[in-house]
């Protein structure tokens, strides 16, 4: 096929406050209907068609990927009850094995589960989650085997071997277990929009059919799920939107009881709880935009009586906290970057790890015991591999348990990472992470990949990727931009990012690629973008807004139809957003959305060379949106660079399962971008 498939136009008129738009491809939102899978075939055979002369490139990088991989592996054991566990993958196998041990790792080895023998007969499968019981002899684990995240909850005897007849369908995975060793709190989401809103109760040995609704949330904004505290005391159900929050609370001894509401919800109020001896410990926005630490006495939770722990303060975010019986460890933002301090409950004096690098990600790790000294941490940065240490609170000692293997002649020290400022229009100034091969020459003549994000929140941080050295090492700069919408510079930065704020986000990002080409990091005719989700829809209002400033554009299952979409409440992810992109049924969101939603701002302009990537079954961006938009864009643009459409028909969101087929397509991304930079024979 040579030329690309022209989408039918069937005009649909949409009204909305008086104004009428006119969509010629609404009918793509149809997945019954034959000649919409026909259509979607038609553009996955032209999108071969397109990149048959990077076949070989392709699967060259696909092998060089895959061939980093350590294909024998184990994950870092954690300690839970009487057990070790981990997982573990085989040479060859795309899904991995779960498994634990008795007292410590040298103990015989029990095979809980193995993923490769329930992928079976599956074009996709997913294990969502999996949770022993409090007896630690009964494990409740959720599959997927669509890829639209609509699980189903089976369980197993670890004593006898013995698969329960009890089978959970249509769930979201999300589950916890009372103290009582047969009782089972999982979620369920609505069938149409897939929001989580009902948490049920299953007793082991009970009809599934017959389960008690616990709790059920009405609100639409709302999505609900339930957990327990690290205490392992109390059962816990969170109900969340953007901008508040609420809590119940049950103990777990008494899963049969009911629950209780810890701090009645109320707007703009956003709270975390956690529990350790006779506090409660909150994570709250009260009175305090980057958040602080409070704790109530178990009897005394009233929000007058909370004490505070750790103070707001303003230029600082409290991301997160964990509770160990002499210590508590805090996760903090600081201009970008993770800190994390520990302070003993008896009041000596506090320190801080230090991670010595200007750009790099640290998180909290596996701690899932109260009673130990040591805290468990992961550190990555874009030279350094994933590494997991264990931490001694006391005497301050860290040991090094594991480093993700990359095999090869992989050498951290072979690249460099740096963090910049670029200026946007308004003077913020936008901190960018990048990395390259050492060797490289501030001179204008590189090829460089942009990637950015900037919704929800939602921080981007500079972290490591093995497949990412495929660039790299051909002459590549990659660029990480931290621009507003994420959270990377406190709450803050995340409000300048979004509702009628949220072109932000798009001008932060050019602006960061012109500095990027101004700095001499960038050939200018060899610029590139990538995002997702919500990253791709940052890729196509900067298509809109600067068609000229990028050769090539890669958006992955982007959300390019925001109007159309954010007026549908039946579909999933609409209703729990309007206080992150606005509620258009109020006019001036919807102006200001329709001012730079992608797929309604397309023009008659030459735009960049474009792949796009889907997924038939994508349970938050429906396929149909990047399929209008590239139909749209194709009959419109007045250039002849490549539009390539590519719907995986068998996966969603998150793209392909199994541990090496994900890789396919960041190998069909990568020969797409060398291929525009003239080095698709490297």
């Amino acid at each position: 096929m040579t030329n690309p498939p022209l989408a039918k136009i069937i005009p649909h008129r949409l009204e909305q406050h008086g104004q009428v738009r006119v969509d010629n491809y609404y009918w793509l939102n149809d997945r019954s209907n034959p000649e919409v899978l026909e259509y979607l075939q038609k553009e996955n055979n032209f999108a071969t068609a397109q990149m048959l002369h990077t076949a070989d490139l392709e699967g060259a990088l696909f092998e060089e990927i895959k061939g980093r991989i350590k294909q024998t592996d184990l994950s870092v054991p954690f300690k839970q009850g009487d057990y070790v566990y981990y997982v573990r993958y085989e040479e060859g196998k795309e899904y991995a094995l779960y498994c634990r041990k008795k007292g410590s790792i040298a103990s015989p080895e029990e095979i809980m589960i193995d993923g490769n023998e329930l992928a079976e007969g599956h074009e996709f499968f997913s294990l969502g989650n999996w949770l022993v019981s409090s007896g630690q002899d009964i494990l409740a684990y959720a599959m997927d085997t669509q890829g639209r995240r609509i699980y189903s909850i089976s369980f197993k005897n670890l004593t006898t071997g013995e698969i329960l007849t009890d089978v959970i369908p249509t769930v979201t995975g999300n589950m916890e277990w009372g103290n009582d060793n047969r009782t089972l709190f999982y979620s369920r989401q609505d069938p149409e929009t897939l929001r989580s809103y009902q948490i049920y109760r299953h007793v082991l040995g009970t009809d599934p059919e017959k389960d008690e609704l616990v709790f059920e949330e009405p609100d639409e904004t709302f999505s609900a799920f339930v957990t327990k505290s690290k205490s392992k005391r109390f059962l816990l159900i969170g109900a969340h939107q953007t901008v508040s929050s609420e809590y119940w609370y049950l103990n777990a001894d008494t899963p049969g009881g009911t629950f209780q509401v810890f701090c009645p919800r109320e707007r703009e109020h956003e709270y975390e709880v956690d529990h350790l001896g006779e506090y409660f410990y909150i994570r709250t926005n009260d009175q305090a935009k980057n958040f602080r630490l409070m704790k109530a006495a178990v009897n005394a939770i009233n929000r007058g009586q909370w004490k505070e722990v750790i103070p707001h303060r303003a230029e600082v975010f409290l991301e997160g906290f964990e509770l160990f019986r002499e210590y508590l460890v805090v996760e903090e933002r600081k201009q970008g970057l993770i800190h994390l301090r520990i302070l003993p409950h008896s009041g000596g004096s506090e320190h801080e790890l230090d991670f010595g690098e200007s750009a790099y990600l640290a998180a909290l790790g596996d701690n899932y015991e109260i009673d130990t000294p040591y805290l468990r941490f992961g550190y990555t940065s874009m030279t350094t591999p994933m590494t997991i240490y264990d931490y001694h609170m006391d005497t301050r000692e860290k040991t090094f348990l594991k480093q993700e293997e990359v095999l090869g002649d992989f050498h951290s020290g072979h690249y460099q990472t740096e963090r910049l400022l670029a200026p946007a229009e308004d003077g913020t100034h936008i901190p960018i992470s990048l990395v390259y091969r050492k060797g490289f020459s501030k001179n204008g003549s590189h090829p460089l990949l942009l990637y950015g994000y900037g919704s929800y929140g939602a921080s981007m941080d500079a972290s490591f990727s093995s497949a990412r050295l495929s660039l790299l090492d051909r002459g590549f700069v990659y660029a990480l931009a931290h621009i507003r919408g994420g959270e990377e510079l406190g709450r803050q930065w995340y409000e300048n990012g979004k509702l009628l704020n949220k072109k932000n986000t798009f001008t932060d990002f050019t602006a960061s690629a012109d500095f990027l080409v101004q700095q001499g990091y960038a050939n200018a005719s060899k610029l590139y973008a990538m995002g997702g989700s919500a990253g791709g829809l940052l890729m196509g209002a900067v298509m809109n807004m600067r068609p000229d400033l990028f050769q090539g554009i890669v958006a992955q299952v982007p959300f390019v139809d925001v109007v159309t979409t954010m007026l549908d409440p039946d579909i999933p992810l609409t209703t729990g957003e309007y206080d992150e992109w606005g509620n258009p049924n109020q006019r001036d969101s919807y102006d200001y959305m329709l001012s730079y939603s992608p797929y309604d701002n397309v023009q008659a302009v030459a735009y960049p060379h474009l792949l796009v990537t889907t997924g038939l079954h994508d349970s938050q961006v429906q396929y149909w949106e990047p399929a209008k938009w590239v139909a749209k864009l194709r009959a419109a643009k007045t250039d002849d660079h490549r539009i390539i459409l590519k719907t995986n028909m068998d996966a969603g969101h998150g793209g392909s399962s199994g541990r090496f087929k994900r890789y396919e397509e960041i190998a069909m991304i990568y020969a797409f971008l060398l291929d525009l930079a003239g080095m698709g024979g490297s």
